[in-house]
């Protein structure tokens, strides 16, 4: 059986193996099909193909755009998108000028709260690219503000908390746009994980196929057994698609490994269903 992971992280964003180390550990699990989604970014995806057609395995060129909808952050996931899209490669840069902002003003925030150096702290884990929160939590973690970079985000990066700052991102018809229009597929990363009510979720999902969304990540790292099960019967009930992935980041986080996704619920209708695939990058 074909094993597909499509949705994990590099050091292009927020993970921790360089996009070929990643490739690599993929195959060393069983990974057939890979998806490299970094976040508001396609850098990684040119080394990432490289080595893919040294290691036998598919890669899909993906990207997983911020979103801002109704006061939320949403993640959107595009797979098999053309990285060298003008509309998609030019949205993505006006994201990561304003990550390159929003990382300023968590520095500022944290500082006028008694944590100096957290800016520059993150950009040196960062190695120098697009700096996230999470770098900012392995920083905070490392200085021993915190245990582990999950308590980080509950006391500090969180609404509420001294170095949160509000996402001003994609709208939800823009990144579905850009996707579309670059030649891929347009998947709601982790649905589960976003802890909203049933009615709120469904108008997500909603409002995500009238732009011209097509899946939902059924099966993912941080979806139990029963919110799997839960996100394939919304799937049925607006006829998207259904797409798994880890979301991996890197070896820190043991709890969540490639190739060791459970299996899409039965009734599901694959993303992959209809695509023709080839070892390198499809």
């Amino acid at each position: 059986m074909t094993v597909h992971d499509l949705h994990c992280h590099s050091t292009a964003s927020d993970g921790t193996l360089s996009p070929g180390a990643l490739v690599r550990h993929a195959a060393s699990v069983g990974v057939d099909v890979l998806a490299l989604t970094d976040h508001d970014t396609t850098a990684g995806i040119a080394e990432a193909g490289r080595e893919a057609a040294v290691q036998g395995l598919t890669l899909l060129p993906g990207v997983e755009i911020s979103v801002s909808w109704r006061g939320a952050t949403v993640h959107i996931v595009g797979l098999r998108v053309d990285p060298d899209d003008h509309a998609l490669a030019t949205g993505l840069a006006r994201l990561r000028a304003f990550r390159d902002w929003r990382a300023q003003e968590i520095g500022r925030r944290l500082a006028e709260k008694g944590i100096p150096g957290a800016y520059e702290g993150a950009r040196a884990r960062s190695g120098g690219a697009l700096i996230g929160r999470t770098h900012f939590a392995r920083f905070l973690v490392a200085r021993g503000y915190a245990r582990d970079t999950r308590e980080v985000f509950r006391h500090y990066l969180v609404r509420g908390k001294p170095g949160h700052v509000a996402g001003d991102w994609a709208g939800l018809d823009e990144a579905v746009g850009w996707i579309r229009n670059a030649g891929g597929r347009a998947v709601i990363a982790h649905p589960a994980r976003y802890r909203m009510t049933r009615t709120r979720l469904r108008k997500l999902i909603a409002e995500f196929r009238d732009a011209g969304g097509e899946a939902l990540e059924v099966v993912s790292g941080s979806h139990s057994r029963d919110e799997a099960y839960t996100m394939a019967r919304h799937a049925a009930d607006f006829g998207l698609l259904a797409s798994a992935g880890s979301d991996y980041h890197g070896p820190e986080n043991p709890w969540v490994e490639m190739g060791r996704l459970a299996d899409l619920p039965p009734g599901c209708r694959p993303v992959w269903h209809d695509w023709s695939l080839v070892t390198g990058t499809a």
